[in-house]
Formats: structure tokens, sequence, C-alpha cells
């Protein structure tokens, strides 16, 4: 069982760990992006290319954004609204420069490089708990929809 804010902590920690999420925005279906998650409630970042839709649909104007996250151990899932808006600012792409981003341009100067800036607003956050000791308390009469409450929260994870 987790609380909010457990269930809000676990969600950056583990995003930051795992970076790989869906996103998506106004007219544009979510797609795998790997995400960049600096300290926590700031926003999240992901380089891309010109000619991406989300780049062309954020290069415009901040769009509504939609980014959804399943941890790799299915333990952990978030669907979390947002901004999303191109944000190619260099100082932002220095400090998040990496040999992995590198390895696709040509350089941090690169005409088709895209940053996007996701900043999360409201979210709604799952942990899962293990099906086996699910199955247990199940088995001792733990009611499971009262022991699942517990595991799920609506939060706001940012100012977007």
């Amino acid at each position: 069982m987790g609380t909010t804010r457990e269930l809000t902590e676990r969600f950056w920690t583990t995003l930051a760990k795992e970076r790989t999420a869906m996103l998506g925005c106004t007219g544009v279906y979510p797609r795998p992006m790997t995400a960049i998650v600096e300290d926590g409630p700031g926003p999240i970042w992901f380089f891309t290319a010109r000619g991406n839709d989300l780049a062309d649909a954020a290069s415009r104007r901040a769009r509504q954004g939609l980014l959804v996250f399943a941890s790799k151990d299915h333990e952990f899932f978030a669907t979390v609204g947002g901004q999303l808006q191109q944000d190619n600012d260099p100082a932002v792409i220095e400090r998040l420069w990496n040999p992995f981003i590198a390895a696709s341009y040509s350089g941090k100067d690169d005409p088709k490089l895209r940053l996007l800036r996701f900043d999360a607003g409201v979210g709604e956050l799952w942990q899962n708990s293990s099906s086996l000791l699910a199955g247990i308390k199940l088995l001792l009469g733990a009611d499971p929809k009262r022991e699942f409450r517990d595991d799920v929260a609506k939060v706001r994870l940012g100012k977007g």
C-alpha cells in the first residue's frame, strides 16, 4: 500500500530510471519516447527530430499532452495530462546531452534536433500489488477492493 506522496515519488523515480513512456498531444496519437527526468516534479524532456508529428504539433504552440507509463515489471502505471511544447533552449540541450542522444544527431546544433518539454499536470497513478500476495490476502478474507484503494491516486504532479 502507498500514500499519495509515496505513489507520487514512485512515479518520478520509476520514470527517471526506466525512461520509456508513451507521449501524445492533441491531434497526435501517443508513441513511445525516451523521457529525461532531472529532479522530480520538474519538466520531463524528450529529444526528437523535425518531422516527428509531436515536434511539428508542439512547434507552433503549447498543446495539451498525454503521457502514459507502465513500469517494466508491470507493478506501476500512470496516465498524466499536461502541457507539451517545443523548447530548443541551448542551455537545456547542453545540460541533457549524452552519448545516447549524440548517436542520433550530428551535434547539439543539428538542424533536425528538437527538444520537447512536458510539464506534468494531474495524473492517475496505480501501484499493482503482487498477484500472489493479493491471492493470499483474498484467501485470508481481505477485501481486494479495499486493499487496492490505497494503491491508486489522482495527484497533481506539476504545474502543467
